[in-house]
């Protein structure tokens, strides 16, 4: 499955409630059993049947840092990014890390909001090394008009 934003954060931006560079952006990262890459739907973080988030050592979900929209003119297109998230030491899981949930955090996971899936090139067993989720160099998500 490829990278893709959820349907309801689409509209959440659109209405004006999701505030890519303001709001409190977080990242989890999911295994092979996930169904968070096919639930286009999900509203909220518990909407996801089988989040199967990573369970290795030293493992916690990130907050983005210098999070920024911008217009790209020569694509016709907005852009979201932010800096690279580095697990230091993070160890292997029950299964192989398959992508990154990118969602807006409100107070638990009843509340959250899943704003996109990012599928990695292929999935990843850690190892206890140091784990870096680096964007792509056109941002994390584009929007294209």
């Amino acid at each position: 499955m490829a990278s893709f934003w959820y349907t309801n954060a689409l509209r959440g931006v659109m209405a004006g409630e999701i505030d890519l560079d303001a709001d409190d952006i977080r990242v989890a990262l999911l295994m092979t059993n996930t169904t968070g890459d096919t639930e286009k739907d999900s509203d909220v973080i518990t909407d996801i049947g089988t989040l199967d988030e990573c369970d290795g050592a030293n493992y916690v979900r990130k907050a983005l840092a210098a999070e920024a929209v911008a217009a790209d003119d020569a694509n016709l297109r907005g852009e979201f990014d932010a800096t690279d998230v580095v697990w230091t030491a993070l160890g292997n899981g029950t299964r192989q890390i398959q992508g990154a949930l990118v969602f807006k955090f409100v107070s638990a996971d009843a509340d959250s909001i899943p704003i996109a899936w990012v599928e990695f090139a292929a999935t990843v067993n850690p190892g206890g090394a140091d784990f870096t989720v680096q964007w792509n160099a056109e941002g994390i998500l584009q929007i294209t008009g």
